[in-house]
């Protein structure tokens, strides 16, 4: 069962989007270790649709993730399939890493860095 975070489906899925975009983005996060755990196999699956490289997969990655500029001349989009998967052309998965950190000083959650392999 996934994990809910105490909040609708609607914003759960948000959430997951944005920290996806982000990902994608910056290649590195921090986070709480639950939500880098559940942004895992996201980020993964968006990977394996850029490895793919078809119509289909671009308007499937471009259907979840943000429309959001990587750099001046790329989007989101066009970094996902143009670079990130292009790096793990011959990797067959484990695209991500989730590092453990301390808790957190204000809530003592436990939190993570998820970054690209």
């Amino acid at each position: 069962m996934a994990r809910k975070f105490g909040r609708t489906t609607d914003t759960r899925m948000a959430l997951l989007r944005n920290l996806a975009t982000d990902l994608i983005i910056h290649e590195r996060i921090e986070t709480t270790e639950a939500k880098a755990k559940e942004l895992k196999s996201i980020v993964e699956k968006m990977i394996t649709l850029g490895k793919r490289g078809d119509l289909h997969a671009r308007r499937q990655a471009s259907a979840f993730l943000y429309n959001q500029e990587a750099s001046e001349d790329d989007s989101v989009i066009q970094k996902l399939f143009n670079d990130v998967a292009a790096r793990y052309e011959d990797r067959q998965g484990g695209y991500t890493r989730v590092l453990k950190l301390d808790a957190r000083k204000g809530d003592g959650a436990k939190t993570a860095i998820i970054e690209l392999v």
